[in-house]
C-alpha cells in the first residue's frame, strides 16, 4: 500500500466520521422543534430560550472543567463569543420559539430548512470575486425541493398567512447563515470554547429580559414543558453545539448547514414515531433530492491541479 494510498483512505475515514457527526447533530436539531412546540405551551419565548441557553452553557462549563480546558479570559474573544451568541442562539431560537406558538411546525421546517441558501449567498456577497459553485449552487436547490416534498407541498399554501411568524423564521435563518460564517473565527479553538462561551454569552443576555419582561417566578409550567425545555438544553443544545463547531471546522460554513435539509426527513421520522404522522408518498422522493443535496454540498472541492 503506498503513501498516498494510506493517506487517502485516512482521508476517507475521517470524512465518514464527520457525515456520521452531522447525521447525529441533525437528529438533535430535528427533534428540537417538538421540545421547542411542547415547552411553550407553558413557558414564555424568551424565559424558555433563556432557561435552554443557561441550563445549555451549564452544562458544557461543567464538561470543559472535566476535560480540563478553561475559558479564555481576554476581552477581545467574549466579544467573539457574544456576537456569535446574537446570531446563533439569541436571535434565532427566541424568533422561532415566539413563531412555534401560531407557525405549523412543516411550514417552520421549510423557511428554517433554508439556511445554507443564505450562506451561499452571503459568502458570495463577502468574496464577490470567487466564482459560484455550480455543483454547490445545485445541491442547494435538490436540497429544497427535497424539503419541499418531504414536508409535503399542501403546507406551502399556508404561505402567507401568519406573516409576522414566518418573516420572524426567516430572520431567523439569516442569523444561522451569519452565523455559520463567523464560526470561522473559532477555527483555532477546541469546539466546546465557542458552543459553552456563546450559550454562557446567551443566557446573559436574556436572563435579565426575562426576568423583566416575563417574570418566570409567577409561572406555573407544566410537567411536559419543562422535560422539553431540559431535552432542548442538554441534548438538542449543549451536545449539538459542541459537534456543530466541530463541524464548522471540518466540513465548513456551506458544508455544516446542510444539517439544514437533513434534520427535515428527521424531524418527519420523529413526528411518525411520536405524534403517528403519515408523510406523503412524495415524501420518499424528497428524501431522495436532500440526499443529493447534502452529497453536493458536503463533497471536497474537485483539484484543479490534477485535472
Amino acid at each position: 500500500m503506498t503513501t498516498q494510498t494510506i493517506a487517502e483512505s485516512v482521508a476517507a475515514t475521517k470524512r465518514s466520521t464527520e457525515l456520521c457527526l452531522l447525521l447525529i447533530l441533525a437528529t438533535l436539531w430535528g427533534a428540537s422543534y417538538t421540545f421547542i412546540k411542547i415547552g411553550v405551551e407553558t413557558i414564555p419565548p424568551v424565559t424558555f430560550i433563556a432557561a435552554r441557553t443557561l441550563i445549555g452553557g451549564t452544562i458544557l462549563l461543567a464538561v470543559l472543567h472535566w476535560r480540563g480546558l478553561r475559558l479564555p479570559r481576554d476581552l477581545a474573544t467574549w466579544r467573539l463569543f457574544m456576537v456569535q451568541a446574537c446570531l446563533n442562539s439569541v436571535l434565532p431560537f427566541t424568533l422561532i420559539a415566539w413563531a412555534e406558538r401560531s407557525v405549523d411546525a412543516g411550514l417552520a421546517s421549510i423557511l428554517n430548512g433554508t439556511t445554507p441558501v443564505f450562506v451561499f449567498l452571503i459568502s458570495l456577497a463577502i468574496a464577490p470575486r470567487k466564482r459560484p459553485d455550480g455543483r454547490r449552487a445545485l445541491g442547494v436547490l435538490a436540497g429544497i425541493a427535497g424539503i419541499s416534498l418531504i414536508v409535503g407541498l399542501p403546507a406551502l399554501a399556508g404561505l402567507g398567512d401568519q406573516v409576522l411568524p414566518q418573516l420572524a423564521i426567516v430572520l431567523a435563518t439569516v442569523a444561522y447563515a451569519c452565523a455559520a460564517l463567523f464560526g470561522r473565527n473559532f477555527a483555532g479553538m477546541a469546539p466546546l470554547l465557542p458552543a459553552a462561551g456563546s450559550m454562557l454569552a446567551g443566557g446573559a443576555l436574556l436572563l435579565p429580559v426575562s426576568l423583566l419582561v416575563d417574570q418566570p417566578w409567577t409561572l406555573t409550567p407544566s410537567r411536559d414543558s419543562l422535560l422539553a425545555l431540559l431535552a432542548l438544553a442538554a441534548v438538542s443544545t449543549a451536545l449539538a453545539f459542541a459537534i456543530y463547531f466541530r463541524l464548522i471546522r471540518t466540513l465548513g460554513p456551506v458544508g455544516t448547514t446542510t444539517v439544514s435539509y437533513i434534520r427535515v426527513p428527521i424531524g418527519v421520522a420523529i413526528g411518525m414515531l411520536v405524534l403517528g404522522e403519515s408523510p406523503s408518498s412524495t415524501a420518499w422522493v424528497g428524501l431522495c433530492l436532500v440526499v443529493v443535496g447534502v452529497a453536493a454540498m458536503t463533497a471536497p472541492e474537485r483539484d484543479p491541479s490534477r485535472s
